[in-house]
């Protein structure tokens, strides 16, 4: 397979701004928050420090520390794979889904950067609603879950798309 002469290498940038804003927050909360402190911004958000030592959900997360370089190798594969995927994908026609790719791919670099510097994932975001709680979380899963509904859309978009054309003949 060929690299199309317009690749989506360019869109690393936004896998660049993602892994900054994320680590940069990261830095943030680490210097003003100790771990559990909780700031209420509102009603159903919650701002407070948690390191996660699992995967997301804390998957794992007491599963005694191999673990961690699962999921920093499991990382580093899949970010190694988004990029040569970026070098074939043609960005005139693939925007949306070079826009995912590299949103994933922050995300995932962004959780290894803080697996490998303090063996655990800062999490911050807390929503909730009266004692229903959902997952703490960060910039980084934030980035990956866009991308992941980037990826469904388009893959729900392009699905459509075929049918068309193979119905139009």
């Amino acid at each position: 397979m060929s690299t199309p002469a317009r690749s989506s290498l360019p869109w690393l940038w936004l896998a660049a701004v993602s892994i900054v804003l994320d680590q940069w927050s990261k830095w943030a909360i680490m210097r003003r928050f100790e771990e559990f402190e909780t700031l209420t911004l509102l009603p159903v958000l919650d701002i407070s420090r948690w390191h996660n030592r699992g995967a997301a959900f804390s998957f794992l997360a007491g599963a005694g520390g191999w673990q961690r370089w699962l999921f920093t190798g499991f990382a580093v594969v899949v970010s190694g794979v988004i990029a040569v995927w970026l070098r074939r994908l043609d960005n005139s026609t693939q925007k949306r889904l070079a826009c995912a790719l590299t949103l994933v791919m922050g995300g995932a670099i962004g959780n290894v950067i803080d697996r490998v510097r303090f063996g655990h994932v800062v999490d911050f975001i807390v929503v909730h609603w009266n004692s229903h709680f959902f997952p703490a979380f960060n910039v980084a899963d934030a980035c990956i879950t866009v991308g992941a509904g980037l990826l469904l859309l388009d893959a729900i978009l392009d699905g459509r798309k075929a049918k068309a054309a193979g119905g139009a003949g």
